[in-house]
């Protein structure tokens, strides 16, 4: 579950950055004074993630805005239908509408996105995986929206998990020498995870005591051949060049985990317009 204290830090930037001195234009137009209520609806089948959210950008900018959110986070709004209502002040609404929806709907299409891969996979035993291929400062929200759309989070960030990657392997001089070292330096919680190339580096990072194994950017033929050789004795993940045409062809290799990017990194903003009634 995201943390509060955590949301607010990220509205209050929004909003700072969008607001900054003042709204001119609903400053010059209304009084300040109008009230109304306003529609949230899907211009577009999607999976709805971060409702609270989006509740929560019109409470900073006034709490006494009232907020019925009409679906959860997870479930499907088809087009044409009512995500939430706001009434209260109009300036209020008008103000917080953009950073609201800017946010609400980046966390739309990653849940969006992330359903498709997982509804791809289905009837086999792969678990769709984010990256850290986030928007910078959405951290948490990107990787939230994975999970609201059936998704699991790979490592948050570089401090919770050990993956040695192609540059580490060529900086310490070989996948052997990378992974004692960090066995050595690190805390027996942290997992260590090794990417590799091909079936002969699956070998050495098996041997030399990895506990995960990353297949990057393989053919599924070599997939195959890496998961017969692993035999369970590891999780496998697959990851480079993951799309939706592909995902089903890798699942089917019998990785365990399929980490794609572009959940995240180039996921395309759920279609949801707010409409003062």
């Amino acid at each position: 579950m995201l943390q509060q204290a955590e949301i607010r830090r990220i509205i209050e930037r929004a909003l700072r950055e969008d607001i900054g001195s003042g709204d001119v234009t609903t400053g010059s137009v209304l009084t300040g004074r109008e009230k109304g209520r306003a529609r949230a609806v899907a211009k577009a089948d999607m999976v709805i993630a971060g409702i609270h959210v989006f509740k929560e950008v019109f409470l900073v900018v006034d709490p006494e805005i009232r907020f019925l959110g009409k679906i959860r986070d997870g479930q499907q709004a088809k087009k044409g239908e009512t995500i939430a209502e706001v009434s209260g002040r109009l300036s209020s609404i008008l103000q917080a509408e953009r950073a609201a929806l800017n946010l609400f709907q980046r966390m739309c299409g990653i849940a969006t996105m992330t359903r498709s891969y997982v509804d791809r996979v289905k009837g086999t035993k792969a678990k769709i995986l984010d990256t850290r291929k986030t928007a910078p400062g959405l951290r948490v929200l990107d990787k939230y929206a994975v999970k609201a759309g059936g998704g699991h989070n790979h490592r948050f960030a570089l401090y919770d998990g050990v993956l040695i990657k192609d540059n580490h392997i060529a900086a310490a001089g070989g996948i052997t020498p990378a992974v004692n070292r960090a066995a050595s330096s690190i805390t027996p919680t942290l997992k260590i995870e090794v990417e590799v190339k091909n079936l002969k580096e699956a070998k050495e990072a098996l041997k030399a005591g990895a506990d995960m194994i990353m297949l990057d950017n393989m053919s599924l033929k070599n997939m195959e051949e890496a998961v017969q050789f692993i035999a369970g004795k590891v999780p496998v993940e697959a990851s480079g060049k993951i799309s939706l045409l592909n995902v089903r062809e890798v699942a089917e290799t019998g990785v365990d985990y399929i980490s794609a990017g572009a959940l995240t990194h180039s996921v395309s903003a759920a279609d949801i317009s707010l409409i003062i009634l």
